[in-house]
C-alpha cells in the first residue's frame, strides 16, 4: 500500500502537474526566443518615466502575467531585473519584486497550486476532483483580491513614501482595483487556470489607458520630484541605462503581435476549459467509443480487470474529450466481484467509517498542459510568418527540458511524500493535534501556510504537504475545510518573499548574488504583517462572515 500511494503521488506529480509546468515554461521561452517578450518589456518602459508607475506596471502587472504563465521564480527574476534596468537600486528592486509577487502566486503557472490541492482534497472530502477544484479557487478568490487591492499602494509607499503614493493614487487604484476585480471574477466564474493572466492583462491595459488621459503632475525619479522629458531605454553592455538619444520604437503592429501571443494562449485555454469547440459538446461519441468507455461495466474482454483500472467515464452531457479515471493498482482488492479500497478512514477524522479511494484521472486532450502546448504551436504561426525559423521550436523545447529536469523530479517526489502522508494517516494524526487550538485555528492556519512556502519555496508544495492537513483539522474543529485549505494557499503566498529559493532568484536577477541577507532584511517584516492580516481575515470568514465561503 505504501508503494501504491508513493507511485500514485509520483504519477499525479508528472501528470497533470509537471505537464502544465513544462508547457507553460515552453510557451514563455518561445516568446523570449521570438523577441515578443522584449517588445512587451520595451513597450512598458515607454509608457511613463515616473518610477512609481513603472513599479506598478513592471513588478505588479507584468510580474503577475509572468506568474500566471510560467511561475516557479520566473516573475521575480524577470521583474527584478527589469526594475534594475530601469534604474531602481538593485537590492530595492529585488525586494519590491518579491513583495509584488504575493498577489498572484496562488494562481501561478495556470493555477497549479489550487489545482494540485483540489486533486488531493477530493477523496478526503468525498467529492470529485473537478467540483473540489472549482470550490478552492473560488474561496481563494474571495481572500486574495483584498490584498491585491492594497499591494500596489503598499509597494509605492515602501518605495517613495505615503505622500508620493497619494500623488499617483489614480494609477494605484486602477492597477489594484482592476486586478482584484479580475481575480475575483475569473476565479469564481471561470476557473483557476486563467485567473492571473486575464487579471494582469486587464490591469495592464487599464493603467495604459489611464496614462493616455492622466499623468502625475511631476515625474518621480530616484527620490527627486523634478519635471523630466520622456526617456527610453537602450542597451549598454549588460545593463540598461537611460538613453540621451531616442531610439526607434517598435511599430504598433509589432507591439500588437507581441501581446497577441499571450492573447492566443488565453483564448485557447479559455475555450478548452469551457469544452465547447464548434458545438462538439452536443455530439454523442461513436458507438465503438461508447463501448470502450463502458467496458468496465459491460465486461468487455479487451478491458483490464477492475483492480488494475477499468472504470472510465465520459461527460454525461455530451462528448467533449475522452477521460479515463481508474482505481490505482495496489490500493484495492476484489470483494464480492467489485473493487474495494484497502484503506478505511475512521472517526473522528470522518463522521463514520468510509473507504479512502485512490483513483487516477487521465484526460490527454482536455488537460491544461495540452491546451497550453496547442496555444504555443498556434502562437508560433505568426512568429514563423515574421521570420522566426522553425528550428526555434526544437531549440526552445530542449532549453525548457534542461531548465525543468530537476524541478519535475522534485514535484514528482513531493507529491509522492504527500500522498503517503495522507494515505497512511499521518496527516490525520497531525490534524488531531492541531484541532486542539480550538477557535483560534483559522489564525494559525494562515501561519502554517506561510511556513510551508518558506520551507519549500513553492505554494504548490506547501498546499501538497499542508493543505490536506488544514482541511482535516477544519473538519475535526467544526470549520469549513474549503476555507482552511484555501487559507493555506492564500497565506502561503506571504511566505514566498522570504523563502531561500526566491531570495536567491531575486538576488540573481539583479546581479546581487551573495546579498540575499540584505534582501531578506527588507522583506521579512512585510511577510509577517501580511500573514497576520490573512490570519485575521480567515478568522472573520470563519466566524463573522461565513457566507463568503462557497458551498461544496
Amino acid at each position: 500500500m505504501t508503494i501504491a500511494a508513493a507511485t500514485h503521488g509520483m504519477a499525479f506529480g508528472l501528470w497533470p502537474i509537471s505537464w502544465i509546468v513544462v508547457s507553460a515554461v515552453f510557451f514563455y521561452n518561445l516568446t523570449v526566443e521570438s523577441g515578443d517578450f522584449d517588445v512587451i518589456r520595451r513597450s512598458l518602459a515607454r509608457l511613463t518615466g515616473d518610477r512609481r508607475i513603472q513599479l506598478l506596471l513592471v513588478a505588479f502587472c507584468f510580474g503577475a502575467l509572468i506568474e500566471g504563465i510560467a511561475g516557479f521564480g520566473a516573475p521575480v527574476a524577470i521583474s527584478a531585473s527589469m526594475l534594475a534596468g530601469l534604474g531602481f537600486e538593485p537590492i530595492m528592486a529585488a525586494a519590491l519584486a518579491l513583495i509584488a509577487n504575493t498577489a498572484p502566486v496562488a494562481f501561478g503557472s495556470l493555477g497549479i497550486p489550487v489545482t494540485t490541492l483540489g486533486g488531493l482534497l477530493a477523496p478526503m472530502l468525498g467529492h470529485d476532483a473537478q467540483t473540489t477544484t472549482r470550490a478552492l479557487p473560488a474561496m481563494v478568490g474571495r481572500q486574495l483580491p483584498i490584498f491585491s487591492l492594497i499591494i500596489p499602494a503598499y509597494l509605492v509607499v515602501l518605495y517613495a513614501g505615503w505622500k508620493r503614493m497619494i500623488e499617483v493614487w489614480p494609477a494605484v487604484l486602477v492597477a489594484g482595483g482592476t486586478f482584484a476585480i479580475g481575480q475575483f471574477t475569473v476565479s469564481n466564474f471561470v476557473g483557476p487556470e486563467l485567473t492571473d493572466a486575464l487579471s494582469a492583462l486587464v490591469s495592464l491595459t487599464a493603467v495604459a489607458w489611464l496614462l493616455r488621459v492622466w499623468q502625475p503632475a511631476e515625474e518621480y525619479t530616484e527620490g527627486a520630484r523634478v519635471a523630466v522629458p520622456p526617456t527610453v531605454m537602450a542597451p549598454d553592455g549588460h545593463r540598461l541605462v537611460v538613453a540621451t538619444a531616442v531610439t526607434a520604437p517598435d511599430t504598433p503592429k509589432r507591439v500588437f503581435r507581441a501581446y497577441a501571443s499571450y492573447g492566443i494562449l488565453i483564448l485557447t485555454v479559455l475555450i478548452g476549459q469551457i469544452g465547447n469547440f464548434a458545438g462538439l459538446s452536443t455530439l454523442q461519441p461513436p458507438a465503438n467509443v461508447t463501448a470502450l468507455l463502458k467496458c468496465g461495466q459491460i465486461g468487455n474482454r479487451l478491458c483490464p480487470e477492475p483492480w488494475v483500472g477499468a472504470n472510465a467515464s465520459v461527460d454525461p452531457q455530451g462528448f467533449r474529450f475522452p477521460v479515463w479515471e481508474f482505481n490505482w493498482p495496489g490500493a484495492y482488492q476484489m470483494s464480492g466481484g467489485r473493487p474495494a479500497a484497502l484503506v478505511q478512514r475512521e472517526a473522528p477524522v470522518v463522521a463514520s467509517s468510509s473507504p479512502y479511494p485512490l483513483t487516477y484521472r487521465l484526460d490527454f486532450l482536455a488537460a491544461a498542459g495540452t491546451l497550453v502546448l496547442l496555444a504555443s504551436l498556434l502562437a508560433f504561426i505568426p512568429m514563423a510568418a515574421a521570420g522566426v525559423p522553425a528550428s526555434a521550436l526544437g531549440t526552445t523545447l530542449k532549453k525548457t527540458a534542461r531548465q525543468l529536469r530537476l524541478p519535475v523530479v522534485t514535484i514528482a517526489f513531493i507529491l509522492s511524500i504527500a500522498t503517503v502522508m495522507n494515505y497512511s494517516g499521518m496527516t490525520s494524526s497531525m490534524a488531531l493535534a492541531l484541532a486542539k487550538t480550538g477557535v483560534a485555528f483559522p489564525f494559525f492556519a494562515a501561519w502554517l501556510g506561510m511556513i510551508g512556502v518558506f520551507l519549500t519555496g513553492s505554494d504548490t508544495s506547501s498546499n501538497t504537504l499542508f493543505g490536506p492537513l488544514q482541511a482535516t483539522t477544519a473538519k475535526l474543529s467544526g470549520l469549513d475545510p474549503v476555507l482552511m485549505a484555501a487559507t493555506n494557499s492564500s497565506a502561503g503566498v506571504m511566505g514566498k518573499m522570504i523563502s531561500p529559493q526566491n531570495l536567491s532568484v531575486g538576488a540573481a536577477g539583479v546581479g546581487a548574488v551573495g546579498r540575499e541577507g540584505e534582501i531578506l532584511a527588507k522583506v521579512i517584516v512585510h511577510s509577517l504583517i501580511l500573514t497576520t492580516a490573512m490570519g485575521l481575515l480567515a478568522l472573520l470568514q470563519a466566524y463573522v462572515v461565513p457566507w463568503m465561503v462557497p458551498a461544496l
